[in-house]
């Protein structure tokens, strides 16, 4: 099965399919995640790329759901063929509900991209072998990467001496003043500036000797 194949599977069972900018979602049903994977797992698309989680708070367009999972499937065969045979899965998540059955018994690379979505968004993973957190302290309360998780207040200094204010930051993921760049302090020096000095210094020496 490639690409066209895993499209018309999914018109079959009356999936929503998605095209844009050369890419393809396909929008799966919750309870029927499993049967689909061991469908597209037998018909060739044997690599799954990565998992992601995404938060759709605040998001400009209507979604479903709050969370959605995506699932970059990959068939390595048709990919060597020049076929392309590359798409996302995509499952809507809910709010109230936040749960998936486990990917890792289709794929096993599932493992690690689902215990990061646990602990950054908490959405479990249901039937998965040992989910854990695996980047955030035990102790640490709440996900952060979902909307509402509270940003830290430390601003981000760039080399140029801008830096990112927290409170501009939020309010330019929201819509409202951008707010990256207020100044303050000296430019620190990066690889263009240090490679300029490093020109002259051989520069000069050229002219001494």
């Amino acid at each position: 099965m490639r690409l066209n194949d895993a499209k018309a599977y999914a018109e079959a069972h009356g999936y929503a399919l998605e095209e844009a900018r050369g890419l393809v979602w396909i929008d799966v049903p919750k309870d029927e995640l499993s049967g689909f994977l061991d469908a597209m797992q037998e018909a060739g698309f044997n690599y799954l790329a990565n998992v992601i989680g995404i938060d759709y708070s605040d998001y400009p367009e209507t979604r479903p759901e709050r969370f959605a999972v995506l699932y970059e499937l990959v068939s390595i065969k048709g990919w060597k063929d020049g076929d392309g045979s590359r798409f996302f899965a995509r499952v809507w998540v809910s709010e109230r509900d936040p749960a998936l059955p486990s990917a890792v018994p289709q794929y096993a690379s599932a493992n690690f991209f689902e215990r990061e979505i646990f602990d950054l968004l908490g959405i479990r993973f249901e039937g998965h072998p040992d989910l854990r957190k695996i980047l955030t302290p035990e102790d640490l309360e709440g996900h952060p990467l979902r909307k509402d998780y509270p940003l830290g207040e430390t601003p981000t200094l760039f080399k140029d001496g801008r830096y990112i204010d927290p409170d501009s930051f939020r309010a330019g993921l929201k819509g409202g003043d951008a707010g990256l760049t207020g100044r303050r302090g000296g430019a620190r020096r990066g690889y263009a500036e240090v490679y300029e000095d490093v020109r002259r210094a051989h520069a000069a020496d050229g002219e001494d000797s």
